[in-house]
């Protein structure tokens, strides 16, 4: 009895606090039987915490509740850290695809808030993404839609992974801002 409580209250620390999910679409199949039509449920969602981790699943079931439960355990299984700019925006703009579908995703200022198309917007809100710009180019099919955004998001490379590779400082691969700043100034006097 005691072996059971312990291996429960692992269990219960192991599992990731407060997941956000998002659902982003229902489909209805049916399939012509003798009988007439059998209905079954497609559902797609998307799961994150917030602080730059998301994935997405698909479920399939002859019930809503039931396909969205494996939609949603299927995405906690998928996921993925992105990392983020003062965890608000992206470190660049970057072009996925998948399929048909394509997506332009840009990095933005503080204030600009989230300017996505459906799908796309609940992928950045459970990553935790505050500011953005993207646009869906090509398919408005959510499911290429959704994968052609991670597909991008994965690609993204923060500052310091970059210096890191390239065995530079990050004030190096980045260009120097604050230099920018100082030239603009004197040539401005």
């Amino acid at each position: 009895m005691a072996r059971n409580n312990d291996r429960q209250d692992r269990n219960a620390a192991r599992e990731e606090p407060e997941m956000l999910e998002k659902l982003v679409g229902i489909n209805r199949v049916a399939k012509v039987v003798k009988g007439g039509r059998r209905f079954g449920f497609a559902a797609l969602v998307v799961v994150g915490d917030g602080k730059g981790r998301a994935g997405f699943g698909t479920g399939k079931a002859r019930e809503v509740p039931e396909a969205i439960r494996k939609a949603t355990e299927g995405a906690k299984r998928n996921m993925v850290r992105i990392p983020l700019r003062d965890g608000r925006t992206l470190h660049h703009d970057i072009k996925g695809g998948y399929g048909a579908g394509k997506v332009l995703l840009r990095a933005a200022q503080a204030g600009t808030g989230i300017i996505a198309g459906g799908p796309m917007r609940a992928v950045f809100e459970v990553l935790g993404i505050q500011d953005i710009v993207a646009k869906s180019i090509g398919s408005s099919n959510p499911h290429n839609m959704i994968k052609a955004t991670f597909s991008a998001l994965k690609h993204i490379q923060a500052p310091r992974a970059v210096a890191q590779k390239r065995g530079k400082r990050v004030g190096d691969v980045l260009g120097k801002r604050a230099d920018k700043g100082a030239g603009d100034e004197a040539a401005a006097s």
